[in-house]
């Protein structure tokens, strides 16, 4: 008998134009045979990554309501996976679904900032509200400047070492008990440092593509959710995600404008698990 489809709430920003959060997320998650239920934090005309200002339908209430339906619908929830928030009151929207759903695995993208900077227009009270929904998660995927922020550290500079960054994944154990920090440059490789708390931390290594596309964290959290929820252990789930995400980096061109991300839909198919043609 058919096993029904693992089922993710996902609590992200959804840009019209532009491959970053639930515009790669939901696709990524159906791919590897996981419904996604989405709950946009905004709907945006574009992502913010050096397209312009974009149009923006923001509607406080939606959320709350959202989570309202969907307890009173019975829905079950094997994971819920946060990302992108822009205010601090979406912080608690991700915890209020946690406590509406406490078996589920908790996973929090907590996006703040990158290469040394905090992201424009985030109040400065996001960190103390994403550090409080990281003390509730299972599992965070800081990156090297999200960690910082998330420990109180000095914001690293663009030489973070794997060094540093292992250091950064064990000490935020304190904090969560697994935890993984992307995006570190190490040579001809980008690496992740991965800890658990109460065991031994892991790394996992893919080349360097010299390029910066915008989306790939949240395409890497996506396959990663999956790979866990299809029962990966975590280093095996990081490495499967870094290493699509490597994929998806080679099937894009030279000279493809990374404002509106890597080219997902040509590698997308290779998620999906080998079936048996149908007699």
């Amino acid at each position: 008998m058919p096993v029904a489809p693992k089922t993710v709430l996902c609590i992200h920003d959804l840009p019209g134009f532009g491959r970053a959060g639930l515009a790669v997320i939901t696709p990524v998650l159906s791919a590897l045979g996981v419904q996604a239920v989405a709950v946009p934090t905004a709907v945006l005309s574009s992502h913010t990554g050096g397209l312009g200002a974009p149009a923006r339908l923001s509607s406080p209430g939606y959320g709350p309501a959202a989570l309202a339906h969907y307890r009173r619908l019975g829905v079950r929830f094997d994971c819920i996976y946060s990302g992108y928030l822009s205010e601090t009151s979406q912080a608690l929207l991700v915890e209020q679904a946690m406590e509406y759903w406490p078996d589920a695995l908790k996973g929090v993208d907590p996006v703040m900032g990158d290469r040394g900077r905090m992201y424009g227009g985030l109040p400065a009270e996001m960190v103390p509200a994403l550090y409080n929904l990281c003390a509730r998660a299972d599992l965070i995927l800081p990156n090297t400047t999200e960690a910082a922020l998330l420990l109180g550290d000095p914001l690293p500079g663009p030489g973070a070492t794997a060094a540093e960054a292992a250091d950064a994944a064990a000490r935020l154990t304190r904090v969560c008990p697994q935890v993984l920090v992307t995006g570190v440059e190490a040579g001809h490789s980008i690496l992740c440092a991965g800890a658990v708390r109460g065991a031994e931390g892991y790394t996992v290594r893919t080349p360097l593509f010299p390029r910066s596309f915008h989306g790939t964290g949240d395409i890497f959290g996506a396959v990663m959710v999956g790979r866990l929820l299809q029962g990966n252990v975590a280093q095996a789930a990081a490495q499967a995600a870094a290493a699509f995400v490597g994929e998806c980096l080679r099937a894009t061109p030279a000279g493809a404008d990374e404002r509106l991300g890597v080219w997902l839909e040509a590698v997308l198919p290779r998620l999906m698990p080998n079936e048996p043609p149908r007699r």
